[in-house]
């Protein structure tokens, strides 16, 4: 199996490795361009973390139609109905399956979501 790195971040990963027909996809955050946290609520950093991923997917080739799974961080738990109605735009038919927890994150932010696409070469 051929393993390829895609991107590049200001910390020790890659946004997205190919291994063989898989795209792992390294948690995303809510910022932007210019690598400061978004201003807003569940909602908005939800949006801006969902950006962050398709980014991250169409680096390898791929897009969120080719997600399986996602693995979703919770700042607050309480913020569960809010962010699954946003994300749930972004899935409107056959959505991957998912795991979703409540943790403190590393940096002052709300979410952080993680992806795998399946994707044949």
């Amino acid at each position: 199996m051929t393993k390829q790195h895609f991107g590049h971040a200001h910390v020790p990963l890659s946004p997205a490795v190919r291994a063989g027909d898989f795209i792992y996809i390294s948690g995303q955050v809510p910022v932007g361009a210019d690598g400061t946290v978004i201003v807003g609520g569940i909602e908005a950093q939800t949006r801006q973390v969902m950006e962050n991923v398709k980014s991250a997917l169409a680096l390898a080739g791929a897009d969120l139609s080719d997600v399986v799974k996602t693995f979703v961080i919770l700042e607050d738990a309480r913020e569960f109905g809010a962010f699954n109605k946003t994300y749930a735009t972004y899935f409107p038919a056959n959505p991957p399956a998912r795991t979703t927890i409540e943790s403190r994150l590393m940096i002052d932010i709300k979410i952080e979501i993680e992806a795998i696409a399946y994707k044949p070469l």
